[in-house]
Formats: C-alpha cells, structure tokens, sequence
C-alpha cells in the first residue's frame, strides 16, 4: 500500500492559524461582547462576515490556480469564480443571512473541491486538509449565524 505524503507543516499551521478569526470573531458574535470594536464602529459579525467572504474568494483562486498549473477544464475555471460571486451576494444579506451563505458555502467549497485531488489537480493531502480547515470556518460562520 502507498503511503499518502505528508501535509507540509505550513500548510498546516498557516491553515490553522487562518481558523483564529473564524473562531474569535464567531465567539465574540455569540457572546454578545463587541470586544472594544464597537469604539471604531465594527462589529464582530461585520468582521466575521468581511474574512468569511475574503476566504470564499481565495477558495476559488484555489480552483483556479490548480486548473491553470495542471491543465484543468474550461468548467474548472468557470467554478471558480462561484465562491466569490456568492460571497459578494452574502455580503449584500441581511443579517443572518449573510453568516448562514457563507457558512453553507464554505462547507460545500470543501466537498466540492474534493475533485481536484481525484483528478490529480492537487495533492491528496489538500483534499484532506481542505475538508477540515472547511469544516471549522463554515462552522463558526453558522454558529455565529
């Protein structure tokens, strides 16, 4: 049996490292606490709508970027662009509408990419790390809903 190569540690500690505001700003957004931001006019739910749409974008620069270094298809680009036209739509939602779009579309982003390690787009262990990273952030986006 092969054995799957490993994850690169900054993938994996940029990665997670990319969950803290998920995670922050959805605790502060369920807690109520605006945690000083509101001295500047934000609050946490605006922040954690703001990144989750930011990361949406950059899932689907993921797509893009693995169909234009390995030959992907014309569709490959064309899904691309998904995440990032939803995203913007969500930002347009009322609240909480806007953290319940993100969060269903982050989620469906990680299976959905699930292909690209299928195809040999990305390695397997994008596929993997994907599923995770996707799982917490959509998480935190619908918690803080």
């Amino acid at each position: 049996m092969a054995r799957l190569p490993a994850v690169p540690l900054s993938a994996i500690i940029l990665g997670v490292a990319g969950l803290i505001p998920f995670l922050g700003f959805a605790a502060l957004a369920v807690s109520g606490s605006d945690g000083g931001l509101g001295n500047i006019g934000l609050s946490p739910r605006t922040i954690l709508s703001a990144y989750g749409a930011v990361i949406a974008s950059f899932l689907g620069g993921i797509r893009w970027g693995a169909a234009a270094a390995r030959g992907g298809s014309n569709g490959d680009y064309v899904i691309a662009i998904v995440p990032s036209l939803v995203a913007w739509a969500a930002m347009a939602a009322p609240a909480p509408w806007d953290l319940r779009i993100l969060g269903v579309l982050v989620l469906a982003w990680g299976l959905v990419d699930q292909d690209l390690p299928r195809r040999g787009l990305s390695p397997v262990w994008l596929g993997r790390l994907r599923l995770v990273l996707s799982g917490v952030a959509g998480a935190a986006l619908l918690v803080a809903a």
